[in-house]
């Protein structure tokens, strides 16, 4: 499959590299085509790796992951173009995370949520979102001691959530389905736990696991 990545930040690559790493045909997308770290990553990645403009990656993915700061969403989904979005899934990674008071806290809360901000901007397409509570060096098949964590997931089609659900079994994670969009205001709160406790054990490389009896 042919997957357009907005961000070439590190966890646009990371998850570039993972879907290279399975197969997959990967664009990375920034806001110039001359993008350093998109070429840097396309010189590591080999033939099925390539890079362009926001616009160039949303329309060459059959499917297509967000991964811009919360700050530049807007902005990229506008230079991206809507309309090459239009019937894809679409996998949002995006925390707004506001770190402006000198202590983390987010910029979108209470009834709504980066998720779906999103979802309004691209009403065409159908966007699911996911890995946004780990760090990017985990997010491909994470070898932890206590087993592979968990991910979770949220949005409003149903075969949107199986093709990532499938994506994410790929990549070595089990998933929990949190149901409708509207969910993407806990994981974005619930990324809030994740940043207190990796810094206070001064540890990023650290997931979440829901244990059942």
């Amino acid at each position: 499959m042919k997957i357009g990545i907005l961000g070439t930040g590190p966890v646009g690559t990371a998850l570039g590299t993972g879907f290279i790493k399975t197969g997959h045909q990967v664009m990375l997308g920034a806001r110039s085509a001359d993008n350093a770290n998109a070429a840097a990553w396309k010189a590591e990645n080999g033939a099925d790796a390539s890079s362009g403009t926001f616009a160039d990656a949303a329309a060459f993915g059959e499917l297509v992951v967000v991964a811009v700061k919360g700050d530049a969403l807007a902005a990229a989904i506008g230079a991206a173009g809507v309309g090459n979005f239009a019937g894809k899934t679409v996998i949002d990674t995006v925390n707004p995370l506001d770190f402006s008071k000198g202590y983390p806290d987010l910029s979108i809360k209470g009834n709504d949520s980066a998720g779906e901000t999103l979802q309004r901007l691209l009403p065409g397409a159908h966007v699911v979102k996911a890995f946004n509570t780990v760090t990017s060096s985990l997010m491909f098949r994470p070898d932890l001691p206590g087993g592979p964590p968990d991910m979770m997931i949220a949005g409003d089609d149903a075969d949107a959530k199986a093709a990532v659900t499938a994506i994410l079994a790929d990549f070595g994670w089990p998933t929990i389905d949190l149901g409708n969009l509207y969910a993407a205001r806990w994981l974005e709160a619930f990324v809030m736990t994740w940043v207190l406790a990796c810094q206070a054990r001064g540890d990023w490389r650290q997931a979440f696991k829901l244990l059942h009896a």
